[in-house]
């Protein structure tokens, strides 16, 4: 398992003063490029290689949102790798070791030269010392989301610079961010899911596709020809 110790930043949370689902993201992300970098296995060793670790899908529950200033634990730790694929999971907890938020994530090893997804080799894998850590008790969903067929389209949404990462297309939190902004305001979600499709870059358009049923919203991001970029499923609750 690998961690780091944060506290809640002003710059972090929202309008009610706790970590926004963005920052959750954000910090899952940070923890898992942390450990790679210490590891040697990070940005540099990847580029060098002409390899990448791309996101396939995320599940993510909120427990509770850590407040403006809380002191929070961050990990992570990868739990299998089979073919192209590994499995990692996260926790955010408060300093008494309760969880704040508990993550589930699926990954895909990539050729960055050939464009093709490659299966992942033991020389790729071996420093994170897999089967150390037992996989996170958790209801599991699956990875796949499913597509209701009612929608409500929106306008379409640019892509912009501020949405790329340093793979040049948009970055996991950021499709999450594009989908809350058709939501209604207010919502507090307590469950996320994302299945990410294609790699949307600068100067793509994505058109949300939003369904609503239960409470869940489910918001698919297209590209101008109806095929899904992400598709992101979201579970609202009261507020606490």
């Amino acid at each position: 398992m690998y961690s780091f110790d944060s506290r809640v930043r002003y710059s972090e949370v929202d309008e009610d003063r706790k970590l926004s689902l963005t920052g959750v993201i954000n910090y899952l992300q940070d923890c898992s490029t942390f450990q790679s970098e210490d590891l040697n296995q990070g940005i540099d060793y990847l580029t060098k290689k002409h390899r990448a670790w791309l996101l396939s899908s995320w599940q993510i529950i909120v427990d509770r949102y850590p407040k403006l200033g809380e002191r929070i634990v961050v990990s992570t730790w990868p739990y299998a790798f089979k073919g192209i694929y590994g499995y990692r999971n996260f926790t955010i907890q408060d300093p008494e070791g309760n969880y704040l938020v508990r993550a589930n994530s699926n990954w895909f090893f990539f050729d960055t030269e050939s464009g093709c997804p490659v299966r992942v080799g033991e020389e790729d894998v071996a420093a994170y010392g897999i089967g150390q850590e037992e996989k996170l008790p958790m209801d599991y969903a699956p990875r796949r989301i499913p597509l209701p067929a009612e929608y409500e389209e929106y306008p379409v949404i640019a892509v912009a610079a501020h949405h790329i990462d340093t793979n040049h297309h948009v970055n996991n939190a950021q499709y999450v961010e594009i989908a809350r902004e058709v939501l209604p305001a207010g919502l507090c979600i307590r469950e996320l899911r994302v299945e990410y499709k294609k790699a949307a870059v600068l100067g793509d358009n994505m058109i949300p596709r939003v369904s609503v049923e239960a409470g869940c919203y489910t918001v698919a991001l297209c590209d101008t020809e109806g095929k899904p970029y992400a598709i992101v499923w979201l579970r609202s609750y009261c507020s606490e």
